[in-house]
């Protein structure tokens, strides 16, 4: 068996295996205490196999009371409430540790109950937040160190396992332990040592607390990413630090929040940061555990290799709770994958919603889906199964015959196409969004152990829809067509080469040297940065000419960035990207930025010439240069079966973008509620 799924021991708590939750914001809990859509949600991820779940963003200081609906330990009252949580997950037999954290300058004033103002090490400014925060007094820094302790007291006589104290993505602790956010010239400030004093006095505290045996384990950044902050070498020194304190393991991640190298989306290869966690393993004694963007295979391999102790594992867990299980099983292609896309998850906490997950439509919902026996619809057979006709094989179709087949309707799915996956094929075409492909695989992979028929290269017709229903060979249809680019009325001259993004995407289209990308929103963006990418060094070049020093590290930077064409983008809204996620659209934009592709917002086209594009901004007409015009100026559903079909109503169903273009997560919605209610 491989290492991964043998047991683990911090301090002396034994864990069934090396797979650890990693503490998430979910925004299920109420004034701090759990409810029992948060226990069903833990319970089904405890169920799933995972050793230790980390519950997340535990607060402590009752002078900075959070507003959002996350989980407090500041009081004494909270010691009975969070009990259940440490109980449910015990029962299906995971060990559980709380986070316990403090926001410092990461929390707005309007965050607060009473509007406290934030707090910090020193009076810095933050773009997080656009706030100054107050700095701390010494008196203030040793009560804070008392409400950890404290805290973390509360957590052991409620039943949890350990505690771990988060110091990582530019926090309370990471804020003194960084140059940046720190300009104290006391005990508090000043040398490695002294900045981080006030995260090894706390862990002394806790200690002092909590039963000898409780584990205190810290999350840390393994480096922060931001210029004059901590680099890996620190973060080596100062896990030192926190083991000689009596810290009795580390768990490493990425770096701050204010980071500008991307931390979790999908352009982040599955486990690059492990070196981060490497080194710090090998400058302590102490387990280490790693965690940011790491998938199944890659935490086999960093484990196998004795690099760091336990794996750490966040949306992953969102995505597919009984992803370990299956992993210790070798189910490899049963697991639904996270994609990194932040869409339900990240997004969602970071606007103060309840998170979700695009892949996963229970995530969230198991209290709400459940049975009285705490089953999934997806676990329980239909009573009065049917023969059911899905037309099209795209997320919303493929989602929707899983489910169906699974809870026992005989399921056939037609595609106009040779080939499964419709439009997250063109989602997974740009540069590192390649992760779309692997949940279409899943989708298509999952059907057909449920027993689901696929007939490609089959395209229906309302004739022969109706026929089925009328001779019984179907009892319902589900229409999943999903939708059409669409192309603005534009008037435009013979000679040039016009093409929907969507062929882009797909590569059936051939584009020019100059080319005007007409929309910019996610799908314009996304086509823009594929063209600009044609021509840049590939990773294999890239590691060649490196490796032998071939050239200049600068020339290579601009050979990673300088592609053969040149693009730009025309939005007709003063930003563009709107509809990208916001912890994605940043890095979408940089790239463009990088690539030196423009993009003119606040402008619209009002003219295709045989060799450009006209374009009216600030009441200017400029023209611009180009032999070929992408469009990308959005979709529409592609519904007509349904036009066709009015008398058939009762037995034709619409999902995913063939009711309404949206985005995937939407189109997976639709079609799992349809699944589990159709009869």
């Amino acid at each position: 068996m491989k290492k991964l799924y043998t047991p683990g021991r911090i301090g002396d708590l034994e864990i069934k295996n090396r797979m650890v939750m990693a503490p998430m914001v979910d925004g299920f809990g109420t004034e701090g205490a759990p409810t029992e859509r948060s226990l069903e949600y833990f319970r089904v991820r405890a169920a799933g196999g995972i050793g230790l779940i980390v519950v997340g963003n535990v607060h402590v200081d009752p002078e900075h009371r959070h507003l959002k609906p996350e989980f407090h330990l500041y009081d004494d009252s909270f010691t009975e409430k969070l009990r259940p949580l440490a109980q449910v997950i015990h029962s299906q037999g995971a060990k559980v540790f709380v986070q316990l954290i403090h926001q410092g300058r990461y929390a707005r004033s309007s965050e607060y109950e009473g509007g406290a103002e934030a707090v910090a090490p020193s009076a810095v400014f933050t773009g997080m937040t656009r706030e100054t925060p107050r700095a701390l007094t010494e008196e203030e820094i040793c009560r804070l160190e008392d409400y950890f302790a404290q805290a973390a007291k509360r957590a052991m006589e409620a039943g949890f396992d350990g505690v771990e104290l988060c110091a990582n993505s530019g926090y309370l602790f990471g804020q003194f332990l960084s140059p940046l956010t720190n300009k104290r010239e006391d005990q508090y400030g000043g040398t490695l040592k002294n900045r981080a004093a006030f995260l090894t006095e706390t862990i002394c505290r806790v200690k002092e607390a909590t039963d000898g045996s409780f584990p205190v384990t810290v999350r840390m950044g393994g480096n922060d990413f931001v210029a004059g902050s901590n680099t890996n070498e620190e973060a080596c020194r100062i896990a030192g630090l926190l083991e000689e304190a009596g810290a009795d393991a580390i768990s490493v991640t990425g770096g701050w929040h204010e980071s500008r190298v991307p931390q979790v989306t999908m352009d982040l290869p599955h486990g690059v940061f492990s070196y981060l966690g490497r080194n710090i393993r090998q400058s302590v004694d102490i387990p280490v555990m790693m965690g940011n963007r790491m998938d199944i295979f890659a935490a086999e391999e960093l484990i196998e290799r004795g690099d760091v102790d336990f794996a750490v594992f966040g949306r992953p867990m969102l995505a597919d709770p009984q992803f370990p299980q299956k992993a210790a099983q070798g189910r490899y292609e049963e697991i639904r994958p996270c994609i990194g896309c932040n869409q339900g998850c990240l997004d969602h906490s970071m606007s103060g919603r309840e998170i979700a997950c695009l892949g996963n439509a229970e995530c969230g919902r198991e209290s709400e889906l459940a049975d009285e026996r705490g089953l999934l619809p997806t676990e329980v057979r239909e009573k009065t199964p049917r023969k059911l006709l899905v037309i099209g094989a795209g997320a919303a179709g493929m989602e929707f015959a899983r489910v169906a087949a699974l809870r026992g309707h005989t399921v056939t799915v037609w595609e106009k196409e040779n080939t499964y996956g419709g439009q997250l094929r063109l989602a997974s075409a740009p540069p590192a969004r390649q992760d779309f492909k692997r949940l279409s695989d899943y989708l298509y992979k999952a059907c057909v152990r449920a027993g689901v028929t696929f007939c490609f290269d089959r395209q229906a017709s309302s004739g022969e829809l109706t026929r089925q229903l009328e001779e019984k060979e179907a009892d319902r249809l589900i229409l999943a067509t999903g939708a059409y680019p669409v192309s603005p009325a534009i008037p435009a001259e013979r000679g040039m080469n016009m093409v929907q993004a969507w062929d882009v995407l797909s590569g059936q289209a051939r584009t020019g040297k100059e080319i005007v990308v007409v929309g910019g929103g996610a799908v314009g963006i996304e086509t823009a940065i594929l063209l600009g990418e044609e021509g840049t060094l590939t990773a294999e070049e890239l590691r060649f000419l490196m490796l032998y020093g071939a050239e200049e590290p600068d020339t290579l930077r601009e050979l990673l960035n300088k592609g053969s064409k040149r693009v730009t983008v025309v939005e007709m809204q003063d930003k563009a990207g709107k509809d990208i996620g916001k912890t994605t659209r940043w890095i979408m934009l940089d790239r463009l930025k990088k690539l030196g592709i423009k993009v003119l917002t606040g402008s619209v086209v009002t003219e295709i010439k045989a060799d450009g594009v006209i374009i009216q901004k600030d009441g200017e007409n400029i023209k611009l240069s180009a032999d070929t015009v992408v469009m990308a100026a959005g979709s529409r559903s592609d519904n007509h079966l349904l036009e066709q079909l009015k008398e058939k109503e009762g037995q034709v169903f619409v999902i995913g973008d063939a009711r309404a273009p949206k985005k995937v997560m939407d189109a997976i919605r639709s079609a799992y509620d349809l699944g589990i209610s159709i009869g």
